[in-house]
């Protein structure tokens, strides 16, 4: 196992940590100067990941925020080798649950997924925004030759149900596994802006609809 951690421009003590176990646990420490949104820290991710991996390794990406639970990997990293190419913990399987999150929170998070699942059915997907996943990195070596620097283009959180739809043209088989998503550990104000967002997935919808629409 080897852990990467993406300093997305933090102002705490994140990469003098980070720094510290380089080295010593397997820790990658990969820095932005300034704060570039999620987007662009999970393509610095992933992007660094799939050079430096075989097709059948299995790359999880999770919020270090201490909501999700690393004991899931297992079990994710499992369906890939049973044949699935992308993993989601998601939210909205029987046994999910999301603990510490407001009313207005739940209701957007579960609307932007219900919206998308309306329009683009991917079987086997319910929770589209969840950023804790697993993925194939065959898969995500394809979606970057395709897409080259378009692969990711959001720069927010709309950015994991973008990398969803557009995995979707290479004939991915999806699986979840329950997710409980304890945003009662998190410290510190949620950095996500909720109107910004919910316009981003309309948007998202938008565009992605249209390019369904020319093909």
């Amino acid at each position: 196992m080897q852990v990467v951690v993406v300093d997305d421009g933090s102002e705490d003590d994140t990469a003098r940590i980070c720094e510290e176990y380089q080295g010593i646990a397997g820790l990658t420490l990969l820095r932005h100067p300034e704060n570039r949104g999620l987007g662009r820290a999970i393509n610095t991710g992933l992007r660094w990941a799939v050079t430096r991996a075989h097709a059948d390794t299995v790359i999880v990406t999770m919020d270090a925020d201490d909501t999700h639970d690393p004991a899931l990997v297992p079990q994710m990293a499992a369906k890939i080798r049973q044949g699935y190419d992308v993993v989601i913990a998601s939210r909205y399987q029987a046994g999910g649950e999301q603990v510490g999150l407001s009313r207005v929170r739940k209701i957007l998070s579960w609307g932007a997924s219900a919206l998308l699942g309306r329009l683009f059915r991917l079987e086997g997907v319910k929770d589209y925004s969840s950023g804790f996943r697993a993925y194939r990195a065959g898969i995500l070596q394809k979606a970057f030759d395709h897409y080259e620097e378009n692969f990711i283009e959001a720069r927010g959180f709309d950015c994991m149900a973008e990398i969803l739809l557009k995995l979707r043209s290479f004939n991915v088989r999806f699986a979840e596994v329950a997710l409980v998503l304890r945003y009662d550990r998190k410290t510190g104000a949620s950095k996500m802006p909720v109107f910004e967002t919910v316009c981003n997935y309309l948007f998202l919808a938008r565009r992605v609809a249209r390019l369904d629409d020319r093909s």
